[in-house]
């Protein structure tokens, strides 16, 4: 299981501070890093910038909404990316929510299954072959592109419900979740977008979790903690569901809180239920909380 950081400071901080983020998560071994795309920074135009002065890192974005974007004109944009990061991106992409999409961007959330497999129908052979001819319900494209340098990168999708994942299985490379706790994720998330790649004759998907993380001496602070911090997550349905599948009241019971050891073990215990790559999100409230973390996550590259 490669082991990744998911990156705080996209929203709240400056470019640099990003890119000195980026830069600090592969000093220290990590696999990968990644950035949200909510309210602050274009996540792709900012792992572009670090991609040109962090040099081996894999750089992910958790993920890019759809809908307020064209399959071709997203296609378009990442293939630029990764020429610019030589080739490490992580694609992530995903619905967003309904009261995103249509309170605040006052566009349409019909549909989105249907939205999510015609979008990577025309996403997909464009990152691929740079072509596309596709007559869909929600998107219809006869196009072309050519981005030198630019090669396909891996596609995941933040699917939780069944038709989702059945769909990013089906087409794309693999899923990446957040508020998935390891029961759904043994039980539920890996076996149904597993059978669905297979059926479709797809290699076997990546399965990125990612969930807040601290080493502490005082897990019930850090706990209450996470729980504050995240959650209007809690509130969401899709990841409402995923919760009470899981079992739990909110975002902060699925927080990996404890020693040193206790933290690597449990993330170490993921690989165990199919998980191929875990991306920290650490939530340690002192130097000394966030050192012993990443010490801790440490043991596990």
């Amino acid at each position: 299981m490669r082991i990744g950081i998911f990156g705080a400071t996209v929203n709240e901080g400056t470019i640099d501070q990003v890119i000195g983020e980026a830069r600090g998560a592969e000093a220290d071994g990590f696999s990968s890093y990644w950035v949200s795309q909510i309210f602050g920074h274009d996540a792709l135009t900012v792992l572009a910038l670090a991609g040109r002065e962090v040099p081996r890192i894999e750089l992910g974005t958790s993920v890019v909404p759809t809908f307020p974007r064209h399959p071709m004109a997203l296609a378009q944009q990442a293939l630029t990316v990764n020429a610019a990061c030589g080739g490490r991106l992580c694609l992530g992409i995903g619905l967003s929510h309904q009261v995103v999409i249509e309170a605040m961007m006052g566009l349409s959330y019909d549909k989105p299954v249907r939205h999510l497999r015609d979008y990577l129908s025309v996403l997909m052979p464009l990152l691929h072959d740079g072509k596309v001819s596709y007559d869909g319900d929600a998107y219809r494209a006869q196009a072309a592109i050519t981005v030198n340098g630019g090669t396909a990168p891996d596609v995941v999708v933040a699917a939780l419900g069944p038709q989702l994942l059945a769909v990013a299985g089906r087409l794309a490379d693999g899923t990446l979740t957040w508020c998935v706790g390891p029961d759904t994720l043994r039980d539920f998330t890996v076996p149904t977008i597993t059978a669905a790649a297979e059926a479709a004759g797809r290699p076997a998907p990546r399965i990125i979790a990612a969930l807040p993380v601290a080493v502490t001496a005082d897990p019930a602070a850090a706990r209450e903690r996470a729980a504050t911090t995240f959650a209007i997550y809690g509130q969401l349905p899709s990841y409402r569901a995923m919760l009470d599948r899981e079992g739990v009241a909110g975002p902060g019971d699925l927080a990996i809180l404890g020693s040193e050891q206790q933290v690597a073990d449990r993330v170490a215990a993921l690989a165990e239920v199919g998980v191929t790559d875990f991306a920290a999100a650490e939530i340690g409230a002192t130097a000394d909380e966030r050192e012993a973390t990443r010490a801790a996550l440490g043991q596990l590259l």
